[in-house]
């Protein structure tokens, strides 16, 4: 096994290219193999569009279609098969890197390659990178703080239910919330009831020609904002003065 080539899980982006650490390019530049994830919807891999600037030969990257089925069988199978092809490329002597969008091991799809890879080699040399989260790349393109002095603040997928996200905003001072896809309409209607709106602030799809930045949540198309890629920061009461 000592022949065993090098496994990278890089976070790259989101918003503009470059947001990724001077180790993380190091990485970039000496793999064999650059796995890259790419929607089975989509044209192209956003992680690769992250990646704009930095001298690699397209040769290196392989984007590979990931799906976003909700069934978690479906899921396993589909970690499970990737994790077997980065094993095989690994076992060839190949230094492997994988990009995941965001920071590597917040609500991302990579924690679950990362698990299925050591159950196929155990010993594998892996390092993993972190990138920039969502929430972090969100606050920064508005300048708008995630948390000042005691601020108690929750990060969390979007909830089922308004109720649910009514008790988390009421607990809490700031609450990020991720993952919300078609449930937009509602979590606005919700932040809107409870005169809380024009505290927050909302990215989709940041750093993309389509990007939507907004902190007047009360004029945000929900069509155009609706989909894979959005977070929402959410703000209980006016931010202080300092």
């Amino acid at each position: 096994m000592s022949n065993l080539g090098t496994f990278w899980g890089i976070g790259v982006g989101p918003g503009p290219a470059g947001y990724l650490p001077l180790a993380a390019v190091a990485a970039l530049q000496a793999a064999d193999i650059i796995f890259a994830p790419k929607a089975t919807t989509a044209d192209s891999s956003i992680a690769v569009h992250c990646l704009a600037g930095i001298a690699i030969e397209p040769s290196r990257i392989r984007e590979i279609a990931f799906t976003m089925d909700p069934d978690r069988s479906v899921l396993s199978e589909h970690y499970a098969a990737l994790a077997e092809t980065i094993a095989l490329e690994l076992q060839a002597g190949h230094s492997v890197a994988y990009l995941t969008i965001g920071d590597s091991l917040t609500y991302s799809t990579y924690g679950y390659i990362l698990s299925a890879l050591q159950d196929i080699l155990p010993t594998a040399p892996l390092h993993t990178f972190p990138g920039i989260t969502s929430y972090a790349a969100t606050a920064a393109a508005l300048n708008w703080p995630l948390g000042e002095g005691k601020e108690r603040v929750l990060i969390l997928p979007c909830p089922e239910q308004a109720d649910a996200l009514r008790a988390d905003i009421a607990s809490h001072d700031i609450v990020i919330l991720m993952k919300i896809g078609k449930r937009l309409p509602w979590v606005l209607a919700l932040l809107h009831e409870l005169g809380i709106s024009q505290y927050c602030a909302f990215a989709h799809r940041i750093g993309l020609a389509d990007e939507i930045l907004s902190n007047d949540l009360d004029t945000l198309n929900t069509t155009a904002a609706t989909g894979y890629l959005a977070t929402l920061l959410i703000r209980k009461t006016p931010k202080g003065k300092r």
